[in-house]
């Protein structure tokens, strides 16, 4: 339920920034407006909003199959108001390390849920390593999908250019792994057990 309060409030935000270049401006991460105006919301706020339609559908469905059973499980270790702020929480560590290189460029801006949304996917492939995700309609394991997705986004981040924010990926990455630990140790040895004993469904 809370999965679909996110999507439903994410989509919400970023329709209306669509409609109104002005919102987009003053929730976008843009580095120069927090160091010069304080205006420390933008470490939140740009993962309310979207470049296109299509940038905020990849997010959206992502974290409606991944969101809700992370809703779940991290719902039974610390409560359901603790999903929410592991959700609001990966958006800020997510894109800190990308604030940090960025801190005087006055050209760069970021937007977009996709650090969160990788802590949210991260957080599933440590509890469900071998579960199938269909990409673009084939079935790969959880955990394959999960080292093909850090080793191109390290590789693209080192190239460097481009649109997507691939640091942030990465460092969502991280977060949703080491809260996950933090929370309940036991899911580390679970995770290696299950790495070790391949069940696919």
């Amino acid at each position: 339920m809370l999965t679909l309060i996110l999507i439903a409030v994410t989509v919400g935000v970023t329709w209306m920034a669509f409609k109104n270049p002005r919102l987009i401006d003053r929730l976008i991460l843009w580095p120069p407006a927090i160091d010069r105006k304080k205006q420390y919301d933008r470490l939140l706020t740009h993962g309310f909003i979207h470049a296109d339609w299509q940038h905020l559908l990849f997010n959206m469905i992502t974290l409606f199959f991944f969101g809700r059973f992370a809703e779940q499980v991290i719902g039974q270790l610390i409560g359901p108001v603790g999903y929410v702020l592991f959700y609001l929480s990966a958006i800020v560590i997510a894109i800190l390390p990308t604030y940090l290189r960025h801190r005087q460029d006055v050209n760069y801006r970021s937007l977009g849920a996709s650090g969160a949304v990788s802590a949210v996917l991260f957080a599933f492939i440590l509890v469900q390593p071998w579960s199938l995700i269909f990409i673009f309609f084939l079935p790969v394991p959880a955990i394959v999908y999960g080292v093909f997705f850090v080793g191109y986004s390290f590789w693209m981040d080192r190239q460097g250019g481009g649109n997507t924010n691939h640091n942030a990926h990465l460092s969502g990455a991280i977060y949703g792994v080491l809260f996950m630990l933090l929370m309940e140790p036991r899911i580390g040895p679970h995770f290696l057990s299950a790495l070790m004993s391949p069940s696919f469904g």
